[in-house]
């Protein structure tokens, strides 16, 4: 599977060209990103195995019955950012957040947790696909910006981090 970084150019890439498709192939990976006219949202659909399976046998995605922050607007989210000096984990697709591998896990990470760039922070599931998403900043976790279950859009803050 692509690296965030990767995906995020490419997605970059397609709203600033705006390209409604893109299909790479390559090293025994197919990875095809759509998104319909004049809308924003981009589907990542990977052809490779997914990253991590649903923790339930029917293939329903995970729950996490622990308690989240509720959700802080974008807008509230870059201004949080900007004025504390805290940096943003950000969605680099479209899907639904999950805190946990399943209902039953701990949580990934807490406020209060020291991340690193290759620590996994959550999980994304877009087109039943569920992509672990690393952190991508050294620092310790100030807020939770979603909650389990929540869709998220790409480039939508997820977590603030304050850096090290």
């Amino acid at each position: 599977m692509l690296d965030v970084k990767k995906l995020k150019e490419l997605i970059k890439l397609m709203v600033t060209n705006d390209l409604t498709e893109l299909d790479l192939q390559g090293d025994g990976e197919r990875v095809t990103l759509k998104r319909g006219p004049g809308d924003q949202k981009v589907h990542y659909v990977p052809t490779a195995a997914p990253v991590l399976q649903a923790g339930e046998p029917n293939g329903t995605p995970p729950t996490n019955g622990t308690a989240t922050p509720p959700a802080v607007g974008q807008g509230q989210a870059d201004q949080e950012a900007g004025d504390t000096g805290l940096e943003q984990i950000t969605s680099p697709m479209v899907g639904t957040f999950y805190a946990a591998s399943s209902p039953d896990a701990a949580p990934f990470v807490t406020v209060g947790d020291r991340v690193d760039p290759e620590k996994v922070v959550c999980i994304i599931e877009a087109m039943k696909v569920f992509n672990e998403i690393k952190a991508e900043a050294t620092g310790t976790i100030e807020k939770i910006l979603v909650q389990t279950g929540q869709a998220v859009e790409f480039d939508q803050p997820l977590f603030l981090v304050r850096p090290d």
